[in-house]
């Protein structure tokens, strides 16, 4: 039988000294290595969530996370046939000073030492092919000015009550028991990436699935009309012009819409950024209730192309 593949989370952090990047890397005593700092997911935990954990746990920094760095796979060794897949996904993550300031590493059984390195001293040191190539990913973020990014993350509401089970005006029907679990859960998953302002359809179901992210993150929630549903069947919605608001401000929001809606978001998103639309910006129209995309656009600048998509 194939065996079911492990899976990890982890980030390539980055700050930049006297105008040069360094890389974050961890040693391992017991392993007698040097790599990116990483670990497995829990049970219950989306990929990440477990990567901020993971980093926090075993560096002592707080992270947001930025671009996607895609995943690596290898065996790990157990004794039988070889090996059991493992495959571990990754992001760039930026320490600002304060960050870096303020880490709480301390030695312990599995991490003995945290170096920061130049990009050529990491890739000397680095004890793993597949640690390189989330290097060399990261380099060619940084040659195209990439690096640092912002997030406009899509976030479709949760489960809410079918319409035709509910006698009020559509806009007011409420999440399910199921529903309710759903925006819990994308809390976590989306608090991940650093929002740093949520905006929320005016409809109930919208506005109770942010709650709990409003309750993770302390941000307010800003309600309107300009992505909702109603606005949308109307043809009086304003996507256009918040989508061009959020890329202004560069930074990371959250925007809480429906299955009408968010191909619009996407496609203005793309659009404004000059990006063609293809399979992975298709993908991430087609939410499910509860599920999120994050399309990253760069800091420096967000008109040269979306720098990475994903959904959860």
């Amino acid at each position: 039988m194939t065996e079911v593949p492990v899976l990890a989370a982890g980030a390539l952090c980055w700050r930049i000294e006297n105008g040069k990047a360094r890389i974050l890397v961890v040693h391992r005593q017991r392993r007698n290595d040097i790599s990116l700092p990483k670990g497995k997911v829990d049970p219950g935990e989306s990929l990440p969530q477990t990567a901020v954990r993971e980093i926090e746990e075993e560096t002592g920094v707080d992270i947001s996370l930025g671009a996607p760095l895609g995943t690596t796979e290898y065996l790990v060794q157990n004794g039988r046939n070889g090996g059991r897949p493992k495959i571990v996904h990754y992001w760039a993550a930026h320490v600002d000073d304060e960050a870096h300031a303020n880490s709480r590493f301390e030695s312990n059984d599995e991490i003995s030492d945290l170096d920061w390195l130049s990009i050529a001293q990491a890739k000397e040191r680095l004890t793993y092919p597949h640690d390189l190539d989330i290097l060399n990913r990261f380099e060619d973020l940084r040659r195209k000015g990439a690096e640092s990014t912002f997030g406009l993350i899509i976030l479709r509401h949760a489960k809410a009550v079918p319409p035709g089970d509910w006698d009020g005006p559509d806009a007011t029907r409420p999440l399910l028991h199921r529903g309710l679990e759903q925006s819990v859960g994308a809390a976590a998953g989306v608090a991940a990436f650093g929002p740093r302002k949520i905006i929320s359809s005016t409809a109930a179901r919208c506005v109770a699935t942010v709650e709990p992210l409003a309750k993770v993150t302390g941000l307010e929630i800003k309600q309107t009309t300009a992505i909702s549903q109603d606005a949308h069947e109307r043809g009086v919605a304003r996507v256009e012009d918040v989508v061009a608001k959020r890329i202004e401000k560069r930074k990371t929001v959250v925007l809480c819409s429906h299955g009408p809606v968010i191909p619009e978001l996407i496609a203005e998103i793309a659009a404004q950024t000059g990006t063609r639309v293809d399979s992975r910006l298709r993908s991430a129209a087609m939410l499910s209730t509860g599920q999120f995309a994050v399309l990253h656009l760069s800091t420096e600048n967000p008109s040269a192309g979306i720098v990475g998509v994903e959904t959860h």
